[in-house]
């Protein structure tokens, strides 16, 4: 009943046009507190076209896919959906949208989070009069904007995209300062090994590769593969004591990052966000040369999986994709073709497959061809975009 008076109210306090605004930015507001939702359609309908209100997460991708608004202003706290899942969601759905966050939430954690996955806007309730339409304005031009915080400054700020307020500034960022030559170079891989020792040969001449070409390598395997992996390139002539020191190999053991990733085992977009950007910040600070680069390999989701959780494994690896996309990352991702018994039929392998830009038949399995797929070997990256 709460919703119905706001949505009355909501087309009584807006003056019309032929049921249309004439050239004001159109926009959904999504907000589980019908009083904020009120409030806001209030505010902005002076100037702007509110063309749906939600109270969900559910119904905010509904509405923006069914409306396409200019913007879409919504919480991040929200049932069903969170507002950091609706962003993730509408991106990928190919909405073209421009999403601004209006939420109580001042911890950055949640301001990375919100970039990583492309948001524009991160407006403060508090601070609803006097930022709300600013962060509107700069959003329709493709600029970003966040409210005013009174804690510390940002670690990880794209400073080519984000407006960032004078108590935020002056951390350096060492993302990548180009939109469009990050995109170029992210590059988010799979590969599917026979056995053990194909995993450990795949990931040691990807990884010899890569420090050859100046770049910081940041390996997340399971303990295991770390012992065999280091044996393997010391034989192969690293120096793999000088690299950790120098800060270019940069060993993690797999099951301590999932821990730090995810919440009873479901991956948090939140604890991505920072965890995921503060090793890639950290990492790049040890990158070699102009063309040198942060690359990754590693088996974060395949151990989710081998532990039975398939979805979270997806997920984590969708996230991955999303929060490495804005650094130019390249990432190898390693599963034994064992935990895919029906390769064929198996929605978890296309699944896995669906979250990566290039799915490739590693050295070791070429007895196992028949069982893969087409798709095996193609770039992925147009069915992505």
């Amino acid at each position: 009943m709460r919703l119905l008076t706001v949505r009355l109210i909501w087309h009584l306090v807006r003056p019309k046009l032929g049921g249309k605004w004439m050239g004001c930015p159109r926009i959904i507001l999504a907000d589980d507190n019908p009083e904020m939702l009120e409030r806001v359609a209030k505010f902005l309908s002076s100037g702007f076209d509110v063309v749906g209100l939600a109270t969900d997460g559910q119904e905010a991708i509904e509405s923006a896919l069914r409306l396409s608004p200019d913007i879409l202003v919504t919480d991040i706290a929200m049932p069903i959906f969170s507002g950091i899942q609706v962003a993730s969601h509408l991106r990928r759905l190919g909405s073209t949208a421009k999403v601004i966050f209006l939420t109580v939430h001042e911890d950055h954690d949640y301001v990375e989070a919100a970039f990583s996955i492309g948001v524009l806007g991160y407006v403060l309730k508090p601070h609803l009069t006097s930022d709300l339409i600013p962060a509107i304005e700069r959003a329709l031009r493709g600029l970003p904007f966040t409210s005013q915080f009174p804690a510390p400054a940002l670690k990880v700020v794209l400073e080519s995209k984000r407006f960032v307020s004078a108590s935020l500034a002056g951390h350096d960022s060492n993302a990548p300062k180009d939109d469009h030559a990050a995109a170029v170079r992210h590059c988010h891989e799979v590969a599917f090994y026979a056995d053990d020792g194909s995993v450990v040969d795949g990931y040691a001449r990807f990884i010899e590769s890569a420090l050859e070409s100046g770049n910081a390598v940041i390996v997340v395997v399971t303990e295991a593969h770390r012992v065999s992996l280091l044996s393997r390139l010391q034989a192969d002539g690293v120096n793999v004591p000088a690299a950790i020191e120098e800060g270019n190999y940069i060993p993690l053991d797999a099951a301590d990052a999932l821990s730090r990733l995810t919440v009873n085992d479901t991956p948090d977009p939140v604890r991505c966000a920072k965890v995921i950007g503060d090793l890639i910040t950290g990492a790049a600070k040890r990158v070699r040369g102009e063309h040198g680069r942060v690359v990754v390999c590693g088996e974060i989701a395949p151990t989710l999986l081998s532990k039975g959780n398939a979805e979270g494994a997806i997920k984590l690896e969708h996230l991955w994709d999303e929060i490495t996309r804005g650094y130019g990352v390249h990432t190898l991702c390693g599963y034994l073709l064992s935990a895919f018994p029906d390769k064929e039929n198996s929605p978890i392998f296309e699944g896995i497959c669906a979250e990566h830009s290039a799915v490739h038949e590693a050295l070791g399995v070429s007895s196992e061809r028949k069982q893969i797929p087409e798709f095996i070997g193609k770039n992925r990256n147009a069915s992505r975009k």
